[in-house]
């Protein structure tokens, strides 16, 4: 009877040690992720059940964004979307090209509860005309970061359901795309922003928590990759690690948007003037002393925001897409 018991209660420390081992595991993908993915899936306090859209706001400097009087907010909404049953859409990213617009964006599909992503175009950056899904993969795709870069158009989304970061080329811009590979693979990557810096290519991706910021570094946009010496470069910060837009460069510095994520997800958007970048150091400043855009309290983006990409225009005025609930 006393070795029964001891051996249940030895199997029983077992079956403690292996489901804590393999959260540590999880967290840290200490050996290849893959193996234990699908029994202990994302920690991510994102939620399916909120009421994104897309708005334009206007404004002197990429720091100093608002609501436009001419048009009326959002701008794109769930129900612009045509050819799937959309729950809402959310991570407006913009570029300008010859004398169109056109917005790439996350179609959250209420069939599957999945991610695709959507294009939109229009002709003067207010007025939109939804055009279609160009982005459909067996997992959830979000925040499809779109650049320009020697005649040639790419788009990195958010692929963190298949472990990676995922790296398309577009064959007939803007409605086709090609995969070239993954640039990245292994973890939950959240809201990765890549730019090129310093004959550097720089990509900032966010644990799925929401709270580490890691920087990864290549000569090559396809890599090979290394990781900063400093990662995580933002830690244990749920306010200011999760990217929240475009990195851009701006009177010759350099600049990233973050959001804030607690006490809740995507409430407000931060800017920070990134002062140092190079394969050994970082360092950063956070602009002005608030937010830039932030939740109204009332009507489409009374709950928050969390995407923003500004478009130089001209004549010192900026266009930005934003995201709200």
């Amino acid at each position: 009877m006393k070795k029964k018991i001891i051996v249940s209660l030895g199997l029983i420390l077992i079956i403690l040690f292996s489901g804590f081992y393999g959260m540590y595991v999880v967290k840290n993908h200490i050996f290849p992720y893959s193996i234990i993915k699908k029994y202990y899936p994302s920690n991510s306090n994102y939620s399916t059940n909120w009421n994104w859209s897309i708005g334009i706001y206007t404004g002197r400097s990429p720091f100093d964004l608002a609501n436009p009087n001419n048009i009326i907010n959002p701008v794109l909404t769930a129900k612009n979307i045509t050819d799937v049953n959309a729950k809402f859409i959310a991570d407006p990213f913009l570029i300008k090209s010859d004398s169109l617009y056109y917005m790439f964006f996350e179609v959250l599909n209420k069939q599957n509860n999945q991610g695709d992503i959507g294009l939109a175009e229009s002709k003067d950056g207010f007025n939109w005309s939804y055009k279609k899904i160009i982005i459909d993969e067996p997992f959830h795709l979000s925040y499809p970061y779109v650049f320009f870069w020697k005649g040639n158009y790419y788009l990195i989304p958010e692929s963190h359901q298949d472990l990676s970061v995922r790296l398309y080329k577009a064959v007939d811009y803007p409605t086709k795309w090609t995969f070239l590979g993954d640039i990245l693979k292994g973890y939950h990557f959240a809201d990765p922003s890549v730019i090129h810096f310093n004959n550097k290519w720089w990509l900032f991706v966010c644990t799925n928590e929401n709270d580490n910021l890691n920087i990864y570094y290549a000569d090559h946009l396809n890599g090979p990759w290394t990781q900063h010496l400093l990662n995580p470069v933002v830690k244990n910060n749920m306010h200011v690690a999760r990217g929240g837009g475009r990195i851009f460069e701006y009177n010759n510095k350099l600049f990233r948007y973050a959001q804030d994520c607690s006490p809740k997800y995507g409430s407000q958007d931060y800017a920070f003037e990134i002062t140092k970048l190079d394969t050994v150091s970082f360092e950063e400043k956070m602009v002005g002393n608030k937010s830039i855009i932030r939740a109204s309290g009332s009507g489409w983006n009374s709950n928050g925001m969390h995407t923003i990409d500004p478009v130089y225009i001209g004549n010192g005025k900026w266009i930005s897409s934003v995201d709200g609930y």
